[in-house]
């Protein structure tokens, strides 16, 4: 089993005994044993179902909104924050085993969309159900950029006041709390995941929250490029997936992953490289995804049986708080069959999808 092996080769890499003698090379009788006896424990689905090992880091509690938290539902719910009521929506798996603690993902979603539509496309709750673990699909307040009309739904912009983008981590802050404190979650497990705009917040919120997130995933968002926010330093190196719709040729072919609202552009290219740059020189262990469709939904094929997005989910799922900074379960294993062959870890190491198969593009613009 991947997850099992990557356990092992992370935490016992160093022991003598992950590296017995090898036999000789005309010993016709040796006799290699079954990966585990039979009496052996279950392996765990995910790397984030096993124990964190002793002495390992634990991420710090998330403070509660000052108004104390309601009681939480599956579907919408509202929590009054030190800035004012904000919405988020909550899925739960519709079964799960007594006391089992639950991973948490958060779902920011892009600028044309809303978290319902995030719930739709994502196929949230059958994921949920699947792969065990909480969404938090927050619903976005507005950010305006400095100077103009334009709403580009969460704060990430350079015009952005630092008690603007505090606002926005303390209710990340806040509705985390809440969900920790009513459900039983797995506190080592918290990820993060944003689309496009959302992805450009989620760059920031990696930073600003990495002693709580102990991985993020970006799609089409990133750091830089012209009028984003950059990546300072995160304090704990966590683990990424930075994925964008291509470089347009002659890079390679078809589309650029590029979008532009009331004349402002944003080349998601540019920016998600920037992003690597940053996790690069600070040795975060991250994979890159590139397809050739443009700045539209990632054009993912997962396993059969599973749901469309279940390959970024799993990645977090089996990035707890508790590895080494660097480390990930996928540098001895390799990548899971949900990550697509376009996805390879390391800056400039995967190999672009081809083809035809885009899904449509919308007009965020316009919503």
């Amino acid at each position: 089993m991947r997850v099992a092996v990557g356990i092992a080769s992370i935490l016992f890499a160093c022991s003598p005994a992950a590296n017995p003698p090898m036999a000789d090379d005309d010993d016709d009788d040796v006799v290699i044993p079954d990966a585990a006896p039979p009496d052996a424990p279950a392996r765990p689905r995910f790397l984030c179902s096993a124990d964190p090992p002793a002495g390992s880091p634990t991420p710090a509690i998330p403070p509660l909104p000052v108004a104390g938290c309601p009681m939480l539902v599956s579907g919408p719910n509202t929590i009054q924050t030190a800035h004012g009521a904000r919405q988020f929506l909550l899925v739960v798996p519709e079964l799960s085993a007594p006391a089992e603690k639950l991973p948490v993902l958060f779902m920011w979603h892009w600028l044309g969309g809303s978290a319902n539509k995030f719930l739709d496309k994502g196929d949230v709750q059958s994921a949920a159900n699947d792969q065990h673990f909480i969404a938090i699909l927050p619903v976005s307040k507005g950010a305006t950029i400095l100077g103009t009309s334009f709403d580009t739904r969460w704060p990430f912009d350079i015009t952005q006041s630092s008690s603007r983008m505090t606002e926005e981590f303390e209710f990340f802050d806040n509705m985390l709390g809440c969900v920790q404190a009513q459900f039983e979650t797995n506190r080592h497990c918290v990820s993060s995941i944003g689309v496009s705009a959302g992805a450009l917040l989620n760059g920031q919120l990696a930073q600003a929250r990495s002693n709580m997130l102990a991985s993020f995933v970006s799609l089409s968002g990133g750091t830089s490029g012209q009028w984003i926010k950059g990546w300072d330093n995160a304090p704990r190196r966590l683990p990424a997936v930075v994925l964008w719709g291509g470089d347009g040729a002659p890079a390679m072919d078809g589309n650029k992953d590029i979008l532009g609202c009331f004349g402002i552009g944003m080349d998601f290219s540019v920016a998600s490289r920037s992003l690597e740059q940053g996790l690069e020189e600070d040795g975060h262990f991250f994979v890159e995804c590139r397809h050739n469709c443009g700045h539209v939904e990632p054009p993912l094929t997962p396993p059969d049986g599973q749901s469309k997005y279940a390959g970024m989910w799993e990645f977090a799922l089996d990035h707890p708080f508790w590895l080494a900074a660097g480390q990930s379960p996928y540098l001895t294993d390799g990548l899971p069959s949900g990550l697509p062959a376009w996805c390879a870890i390391g800056a400039g190491t995967s190999v672009p999808r081809t083809g035809g198969g885009c899904p449509e593009a919308e007009n965020p613009c316009s919503q």
